[in-house]
């Protein structure tokens, strides 16, 4: 893309996110672990907003196994938050080859 382009398109793509950034508090991804022992659910700006506990994994004895359980939970939810992401914002930023952002 022509970088004189871009600065044409500044103004749209700077109102194009601002639109994406407004939007993250809506988007909400729920990651699981434990075959759906622990779930995550996290809103677009990867802040939790529920956790569920199958009662069976809240066992005394063996804590490590469900604070491991929740963080692989929490990854998952991040990853769906991130593909979503991606997917709203894609089509706008598909063009500027910016390394890094992977679109």
């Amino acid at each position: 893309m022509n970088p004189f382009d871009l600065l044409k398109n500044a103004g749209a793509i700077k109102e194009q996110l601002e639109n994406v950034q407004g939007q993250l508090e809506s988007i909400s991804a729920t990651g699981s672990s434990g075959g759906r022992m622990v779930e995550v659910t996290l809103n677009g700006k990867f802040e939790m907003t529920d956790i569920h506990l199958d009662p069976i994994c809240v066992d005394n004895r063996d804590v490590k196994m469900l604070e491991d359980l929740i963080k692989a939970a929490q990854h998952d939810a991040i990853t769906k938050i991130q593909e979503k992401i991606k997917e709203m914002s894609g089509p706008m930023l598909s063009g500027l080859n910016l390394p890094g952002l992977g679109l």
